[in-house]
């Protein structure tokens, strides 16, 4: 199957949402949502609620200017930074937004099913989920950074903005503070 521009907006149209729903379903059924935080410090708590909507904001950019503001055919060209050819962008654009957009649908109930039976299992469910979208981020990096060496486009930093800007809460504040300071 040929994977397109349409393909991968049908897809976060219908993951992105789904990633919201799954937090207000998960956080609802919650005894106690703090418990979430884990061992994150209740002073952190504000600075990482803002970090959460900068990497929104990174998420955001990243979607706008390659599936919206690039032209198609010059996306379809993108390698990742170790790869040859001018086929395939859409593709390895798809792995790394479903890399971040699937996993992050299953955090909040792989961590309250943690909660609730406290397994090593468990944990290691919640830690290879978180870093699956850590993994996701990456990838968009590379795909963005390959972009600007492509010189794709003008604009073609604000994609690697995006991905930092996304990193900063998933892979530093999910990815390495949250397992470090969650009580597993």
């Amino acid at each position: 199957m040929e994977i397109t521009r349409e393909n991968i907006r049908l897809a976060l149209y219908i993951t992105g949402p789904l990633v919201l729903a799954s937090y207000a379903f998960g956080l609802s059924r919650m005894e106690n949502p703090n418990d979430l935080w884990g061992g994150i410090p209740e002073s952190w708590r504000t600075l990482n609620v803002m970090c959460m909507f900068i990497a929104a904001t990174g998420f955001l950019i990243m979607w706008w200017f390659f599936l919206y503001r690039w032209d198609s055919a010059v996306v379809e060209t993108v390698q990742w930074p170790w790869g040859e050819g001018n086929s395939g962008g859409h593709a390895r654009l798809m792995l790394a937004f479903l890399l971040v957009t699937i996993p992050s649908m299953f955090w909040l109930e792989l961590t309250a099913l943690h909660i609730r039976t406290d397994g090593n299992w468990t944990q290691w469910l919640v830690i290879g989920n978180l870093w699956l979208v850590c993994l996701g981020n990456i990838l968009l990096g590379l795909f963005a950074w390959s972009a600007h060496q492509q010189g794709i486009a003008s604009h073609s930093i604000w994609p690697v903005l995006g991905s930092l800007m996304l990193a900063i809460q998933v892979i530093i504040n999910d990815g390495i503070l949250w397992n470090l300071k969650y009580p597993w």
